[in-house]
């Protein structure tokens, strides 16, 4: 005998009823609203601003200023915001704003689920930055670039970040969060190591044989950071590789602070979220932006992105709780960790959890392209992996192929490098010319 559940008189099947209420509980997507301000001294400052980006091919609409409502219901959409802080010119800003969402993408494989989208994404990322920076050298411009790109897909942030212009993340309940990291030389000893091991020198300004003054600078060139895209003049020991920080919001959602280095020169990051307490998007921007010059007038180009994710219809900036407000550079990693007396007493956990999903900094590309099983099968095993070249069995070279024969990484394993790709890692880990018999190039397997 067939049983029904007749809940309204229609004798729906219960199997029926039980898939209506899963789908009722589906998380809705975040609204989105962005606001954005600059001032300009240099006209090297350039901002990319998609509120609804394809996540196939990078197009979009919204790139334009002003407030908007996005992310809506479509899963196949990200909203993408980014500042390029230009130096020495500004064709290297210009040209990954034009290029870097598209060489990211293309880095994706097809077909993915949304939880292999969100794994396979900050592999992606390196790939992208490292594809934009070797296809810029080819233009022979000696500008540079700082890059913070954020991706948003759902409740998930992701933030790629070279250089010194900066993303932070205030939460719902007031928490504030880092996302990207500070690549200057006077604030990162383990970059100055990185480089002066590389081949690169770092020093400061010298006049006369006095002390040295100002910023520490690397050599040739005198570039004040160790990663940025372009900069083909100062060396390969500045490398594009991205430090990537992913982390996923509660429904309640928060608030992102992008900004060049024009504005953190001037505000500390907690005076600048007191600011705009608040404050709609664009107002908070350009309130922002106002204070830095205000601070310590326009000596740079100063620009702000500010991005709130809401939860659906509530279009206004999450009310924030007194007493709040204190920085956290660590996240809680799983929302069982740490329960307070309160919250155990009350049988759930604090409601404004930010997770962190990833993060990764470091510069050597066998590192950041190798994923572990089975994220790692998502990914073709004979196309170039950064630069999405489809190669024959034979002519990639492991990314592990540089690694000392005692070592314990099997350097038959993907993933692979083309030729050039492979030249372009070895450039960047200061081996191009250094190679000896005690590193074993090998070739990808037939």
């Amino acid at each position: 005998m067939e049983v029904h559940a007749d809940v309204d008189g229609s004798g729906v099947p219960l199997a029926v009823l039980l898939k209506r209420e899963l789908c009722n509980q589906k998380v809705e997507r975040p609204d989105i609203l962005f606001g954005e301000a600059n001032k300009s001294k240099k006209g090297e400052d350039f901002t990319l601003l998609l509120p609804r980006c394809h996540r196939t091919t990078g197009e979009g609409g919204g790139s334009g200023g002003g407030e908007n409502a996005g992310g809506g219901d479509d899963d196949d959409t990200i909203s993408v915001f980014a500042i390029f802080d230009g130096h020495n010119g500004s064709l290297a800003a210009i040209y990954t704003r034009e290029n870097l969402i598209n060489n990211v993408l293309a880095a994706i494989p097809p077909n993915l689920t949304s939880e292999e989208w969100t794994a396979a994404l900050p592999r992606a990322l390196v790939a992208g930055f490292v594809k934009t920076d070797k296809d810029f050298q080819t233009k022979a411009a000696r500008s540079g670039t700082t890059v913070t790109f954020v991706i948003i897909d759902g409740w998930v942030v992701t933030v790629a970040s070279v250089g010194d212009s900066r993303c932070i993340l205030e939460s719902a309940e007031g928490s504030v969060y880092f996302l990207s990291a500070d690549h200057r030389l006077d604030a990162n000893e383990e970059e100055v190591e990185r480089v002066t091991a590389s081949g690169g020198e770092v020093g400061r300004i010298n006049i006369a044989g006095g002390a040295g003054i100002g910023p520490l600078r690397c050599w040739p060139g005198g570039l004040c950071l160790s990663r940025s895209i372009g900069d083909i003049d100062v060396g390969e020991f500045i490398v594009p590789v991205p430090h990537v920080k992913q982390v996923k919001l509660s429904n309640a959602g928060g608030r992102l602070v992008i900004a060049s280095d024009g504005v953190w020169d001037a505000l500390c990051f907690q005076e600048a979220l007191n600011y705009i307490r608040g404050l709609p998007a664009e107002a908070a921007a350009n309130r922002i932006v106002k204070e830095a010059v205000t601070s310590k007038g326009l000596r740079d180009d100063t620009t702000c992105i500010v991005v709130d994710i809401l939860p659906p219809e509530k279009l206004s900036p999450p009310l924030k709780r007194p007493g709040k407000g204190v920085i956290k550079t660590l996240f809680r990693r799983r929302p069982s960790d740490e329960m307070s007396e309160d919250q155990m007493d009350r049988g759930c956990l604090e409601p404004d959890v930010v997770e962190e999903i990833y993060e990764e900094g470091s510069a050597m590309l066998a590192r950041r392209l190798n994923i572990n099983y089975p994220s790692g099968n998502m990914f073709k095993l004979h196309d170039c992996a950064v630069c999405q070249l489809e190669m024959k069995p034979g002519e990639g070279t492991s990314v592990h192929g540089n690694m000392p024969k005692h070592s314990r990484v099997d350097p038959w394993g993907g993933p692979f490098l083309c030729s050039s790709c492979q030249l372009k890692k070895e450039a960047m880990e200061g081996k191009l010319h250094s190679r000896n018999s005690q590193f074993d190039v090998r070739p990808m397997p037939k």
